[in-house]
C-alpha cells in the first residue's frame, strides 16, 4: 500500500524515547506514524492534516494531554478525530474525566505491544468506515461534487493551513445566470441535468489536487484555491466561464446569450486577523454581485489586504 493510502496516526509525548518506542510498535500494523512532543504542535498538525487517530500522552509540560484533548474536541476541523491517551495514571477518577472531555479509550503504561497495536487497529477500521459515512454524507445528491456543509469544513481547513504559513487563499462564487428563467422554460428535470454538466466541467477544469469544488446552494457554486492569488484565481475564473459556454446549453430566455452562462466573483487574501473566512465569502458575494449589475457572463474580482 502506498504510503499516502495509509492511515494516518499522530502520536504525542514530550520524551523522544517513547515517541520512538510507540512508532516501533505501530509501524507493524501498516499505518503511517507522525509526531509531535507538545500539545501546540499536536494542535497545529491536527488543524491542518486531520489523522485518523491521535495517541496522546497526558503528562507533558506546559500543555497536558487533558487540555489539549479539550482544545482538539472543541475545534470544527478536529472534534471528530478519535483520541487514545496514553499514561501511567491509572484513577479511576482520571479515566473518566477523559473519557468525559472525548478521549476514545486509555492506554496504561507500562504497555503490551499486541494490544497497543490490537486497540489502534480496531479503532482505524472504525474510522474507516465512519469516513465512508462522512464522504457520503458530503456530497451533492444531484450534481455528485461537495456540499455546502463539506465546503464550510474545506474552508476553515484552508484558512488555518494559509494563516499559519502565510499564503494566498482566494475563492469564487459563481451562479449560473437566469437560471430560474431556464427553469421555467425547459422544466426541472432539463434545470436538473443542467445543473450536474455545470458542476461536472466545473470539476474537471480544476487540475490542482487541492483545488475545490462545491455546490453552494440552489444554481450556486464555490470554488476554492489554496495558494493562489488574486491574478491565478481571474485565469481559473475566466477558463471556468469559457468552459461553461462552450458547453452550449439552449437557454432562449438568457438575456445576455443564447446558451447557459455564469457569473463569477472573486476575494483572495493572505489570511490574518482580524480577518475571517466569512470575510473571504462575504467579500467574493458582493463582486459576484457586481458581476451581474454590470452584464453577466463575466467575473469581478477584489484582493483583501
Amino acid at each position: 500500500m502506498a504510503d499516502t493510502n495509509k492511515q494516518q496516526v499522530l502520536v504525542v509525548d514530550d520524551v523522544p524515547r517513547n515517541l520512538q518506542l510507540i512508532g516501533t510498535v505501530l509501524k507493524k500494523i501498516n499505518v503511517k506514524v507522525v509526531f509531535a512532543q507538545n500539545g501546540k504542535q499536536a494542535i497545529e498538525y491536527a488543524q491542518i492534516k486531520k489523522p485518523d487517530l491521535i495517541l496522546l500522552d497526558i503528562m507533558m509540560p506546559e500543555m497536558d494531554g487533558y487540555e489539549v484533548c479539550k482544545h482538539l474536541k472543541d475545534g470544527h476541523t478536529t472534534k471528530d478525530i478519535p483520541i487514545i491517551f496514553i499514561t501511567a495514571l491509572d484513577d479511576a477518577n482520571d479515566e473518566y474525566y477523559g473519557f468525559k472531555l472525548g478521549a476514545v479509550d486509555y492506554i496504561t503504561k507500562p504497555f503490551n505491544q499486541k494490544i497497543v497495536q490490537a486497540r489502534v487497529a480496531n479503532y482505524l477500521r472504525l474510522k474507516r468506515k465512519t469516513d465512508l459515512l462522512e464522504k457520503l454524507s458530503s456530497i451533492d445528491g444531484l450534481t455528485d461534487i461537495y456540499n455546502r456543509r463539506r465546503f464550510d469544513e474545506a474552508l476553515d481547513r484552508e484558512w488555518a493551513l494559509a494563516k499559519r504559513e502565510q499564503t494566498f487563499l482566494s475563492l469564487i462564487i459563481i451562479d449560473i445566470d437566469f437560471f430560474k428563467q431556464f427553469n421555467d422554460m425547459y422544466g426541472h428535470a432539463a434545470g436538473d441535468d443542467c445543473l450536474r454538466k455545470v458542476a461536472a466541467t466545473l470539476k474537471t477544469t480544476l487540475h490542482r489536487p487541492t483545488d475545490f469544488v462545491a455546490r453552494y446552494g440552489g444554481e450556486e457554486f464555490v470554488v476554492l484555491l489554496p495558494n493562489t492569488d488574486i491574478q491565478g484565481a481571474e485565469t481559473i475564473a475566466e477558463k471556468l466561464r469559457i468552459h461553461i459556454e462552450s458547453l452550449n446549453i439552449p437557454h432562449e430566455k438568457s438575456k445576455v446569450a443564447s446558451t447557459v452562462t455564469i457569473s463569477l466573483g472573486i476575494a483572495a487574501t493572505i489570511p490574518g486577523d482580524p480577518l475571517s473566512p466569512k470575510a473571504l465569502i462575504e467579500i467574493a458575494d458582493k463582486y459576484l454581485y457586481e458581476s451581474k449589475e454590470n452584464g453577466r457572463n463575466q467575473w469581478q474580482s477584489f484582493i483583501i489586504t
